[in-house]
């Protein structure tokens, strides 16, 4: 879940032939939504998509490429009006780095390019377990972030995060920081809650 000038849910599920902790190929499924204010009123979006890949593991972290089919929906309303797009399909591209370069230390990239609304979805982050067992092992530093779609919608974030926050079987990462809206022409601030198990 992803909190700012805009707002974003999603939820999905990632499996594999063998495990999702080793090497081999893998599957991503995702549905989400949600709407963001635009000079014409408020655009309210679904999407969904299912790739395919493989991720590879090192020593120093793992390293992931998908490709597969994407979907979304829109709505347009909050302008006097209640305007439904026609859905769109087309190919998703996925690619994610973990990489550990010490005990102590995490670097996550990730980059996300869908056909259906031209858009492009990156993040990168470093962190560093500075205090130890004291925050469930968590990662600690900064992050920045980048959206963009052929609306001509952007936005950037940067800011801070704390990442594989271990409660068991529950890991989260917690985001929080600055980000700049294209259609708002300012500054906000943001807030973001990932939470993942490997049932």
């Amino acid at each position: 879940m992803e909190a700012g000038p805009s707002v974003f849910v999603t939820t999905g599920a990632k499996a594999a032939l063998d495990r999702i902790d080793r090497e081999g190929f893998v599957a991503l499924a995702s549905v989400g939504g949600g709407q963001r204010r635009e000079t014409a009123g408020i655009r309210a979006t679904t999407i969904g998509a299912v790739v395919f890949g493989y991720q590879w593991f090192a020593d120093w972290g793992v390293v992931a490429l998908y490709a597969g089919a994407e979907g979304t929906a829109d709505v347009i309303y909050g302008c006097g009006c209640l305007r439904a797009l026609p859905p769109r399909f087309g190919l998703r591209l996925h690619g994610e780095i973990w990489a550990r370069p010490s005990d102590e230390t995490l670097f996550v990239a990730t980059l996300i390019l869908g056909s259906t609304r031209a858009s492009a979805w990156g993040r990168a982050a470093w962190g560093y377990r500075a205090l130890g067992d004291w925050v469930w092992g968590a990662y600690l530093g900064p992050e920045v972030s980048f959206y963009g779609d052929e609306t001509g919608y952007q936005k950037w974030g940067a800011g801070l995060h704390a990442t594989d926050v271990d409660l068991g079987r529950v890991h989260l990462r917690f985001s929080a920081g600055l980000q700049f809206a294209s259609e708002r022409q300012d500054i906000g601030p943001y807030v973001g809650l990932t939470v993942w198990s490997p049932w």
